[in-house]
Parts: structure tokens; sequence; C-alpha cells
């Protein structure tokens, strides 16, 4: 991971001075480099050793970036990771388009593998996760979003990536199609279950450790697995009360809304909802060699349910 943190401070460098500003700034942020981990993680558990491991994970350190940057303009948020957001801190115009350039400096970086197979996962992933962006934009203030729509949403947006993570080490390492396909398949369960415990986490959670507001997903109308399950076991008062806070982002309800998920066990389903995701990835990477880096992914797997941010 050390040597990923160079690979990111050498390409950054940009001679437009404010590119090189936010870059560092959100790079440097605190971010639990969740992703890149998971493809030297792969390339582990399969052999692979070679220097391209870490420019590979750079990529997709600088996608996920590029994603955050967009995303924090668009839901105007002010606070990620317990600092101030780049758009807060910047602007929306300078951190929309540096997100364009980590988005394009990936992509150059991409063409030094010289291998089309990793380009064209990368290219569909991210694809796929702008798909994810406006589905969710489309799903503002809904109420009505069920948990299929719910799934497709972060399956898109959160796990795509996770999932290319993963592909990409097995790509490198020349795995056989099993080992992709479980490589796969773990990053799209570990991901889908990191997005559910961050949804819980939002009605749960602390400020303070988690580094965002408490009630972010509320305030911009997003229905979210505690909120989906809570308006199917809730009663019709309760039902409508969550629907009033997600139809006009009403904050001042939050009280009462984290009262109705806790109350109707709605957080204990979607935690249960999580953990049968993070058996999915086990049974996954169990099908990896048997080693320390196919260790860590249980591991990862496992830890992932009691994660406080």
């Amino acid at each position: 991971m050390r040597e990923v943190d160079r690979v990111i401070a050498r390409r950054l460098d940009s001679g437009v001075p404010l590119v090189g500003s936010v870059s560092h700034y959100i790079i440097s942020a605190g971010g639990k480099r969740l992703r890149p981990a998971l493809l030297l993680l792969c390339c582990g558990a399969l052999g692979y050793t070679g220097d391209q491991r870490f420019n590979m994970a750079a990529v997709v350190e600088f996608i996920h970036t590029a994603t955050l940057l967009h995303d924090d303009v668009v839901d105007d948020s002010a606070l990620r990771r317990g600092s101030a957001t780049a758009n807060a801190r910047f602007g929306n115009p300078a951190s929309v388009l540096v997100g364009d350039f980590l988005y394009s400096r990936a992509f150059q970086m991409m063409v030094d593998t010289q291998n089309m197979r990793i380009m064209e996962v990368l290219a569909n992933a991210t694809n796929i996760i702008a798909e994810g962006e406006v589905m969710q934009l489309m799903n503002m203030h809904n109420a009505g979003l069920d948990e299929a729509g719910y799934l497709q949403v972060i399956r898109s947006k959160t796990a795509k990536l996770f999932e290319a993570s993963a592909q990409v080490g097995a790509i490198l390492s020349g795995a056989t199609a099993a080992q992709e396909l479980a490589c796969a398949e773990y990053g799209q369960a570990l991901g889908t279950a990191f997005q559910v415990i961050d949804d819980v986490l939002d009605y749960t959670g602390d400020a303070a450790v988690m580094g965002k507001n408490l009630g972010d997903d509320l305030r911009e109308g997003k229905a979210t697995l505690p909120l989906i399950a809570a308006m199917q076991r809730g009663t019709t008062a309760e039902k409508a009360t969550i629907q009033n806070a997600i139809e006009n982002g009403d904050v001042s309800l939050l009280d009462a809304v984290i009262a109705i998920v806790k109350n109707t066990g709605s957080l204990d389903f979607a935690r249960q909802a999580a953990q049968m995701e993070a058996k999915r990835a086990i049974a996954a990477a169990q099908q990896l060699p048997n080693g320390p880096n196919t260790a860590c992914l249980v591991q990862l797997a496992s830890q992932l349910l009691a994660r406080n941010h």
C-alpha cells in the first residue's frame, strides 16, 4: 500500500496548480483504500508479484476518488471523512473538473498495462457506476423504491468498482476463468455488504467516528434498505412518517425515523442482508488457493459487519 501511495503521489502531478491542490486534498483525506487493497490481495492470493499491480491499484483509487468528487457536488455534501468536502473547500466547478482529470488520468494509466481485457473491465465498470449515479438521482425522494431497485442502485454505484478491482487482480495474475469469476463475485458481494452497512450507520452511527453528518441520506431523500424495510414493517402512521421524511428530505423527523427503524427491527433486517452478502463473499474467496492473502479476504468480509465508519 505504501508503494501504491507513491504511485498515486507521482501520477497526481499536474502543471495546473489547482488540479494538484484538489487532488491531493481529497486523496490525502484518510480514505480506507479498500478497493486498491482488494486488488492487491487478489493478486497475492493468485501469486502475482509484478509492479503493474501498484499501477492498477492506483487506477481504481483514482476512479473511486473521481466518483466521490462528483458525488459530493450532486449531494451538496459539506463533510466527508471528518473534513470539509472538496466542493465545500474549493467550490463545485473545481471539484467536477478535477474529478474529470482523475478519470482521464486513470484511463491513461490503464493503457500502461497493454491489456485489453483489463481496459474492458474498467471501462465497463466506470460506465455502470455512472448509470448507478443517475439511477440514484432519479430515485431521490422516491418513497416507493423497493428492495430490488435499491440493490440495483448499490450494485451499480458502489459494488461495481469493488467487483472490478478484484477482477483486475485476477486478470493481472493470469487466473483461470473460474478464479476470475470467484474474485469478481467476492468483490460484488463485499461491495454490496459494505454499502448496506454504510446505510445502516446513517441511522445508528456516531457522526464524530463516521466523519460525516448523521441523517445525510434522509436529507438527500435516499430510500435506503433500513427505511424500505421499516415502511414494509411499520404501522400506517409510521410508514407515513418515513414517506414524508423521504419525499421532503425532512431532517427534523430524523429522531422519529431512527426510533421507527429500531422498533420495527429494520436495522437488524438490513444487517442480516449484509451478513448474507458477506457469507457469499467468503464462499467466493474460499475458491482461491489457500494462503495468507486468501485468509485476509475471508477476514475482511467477516469483519466488515462490525465496522463503525
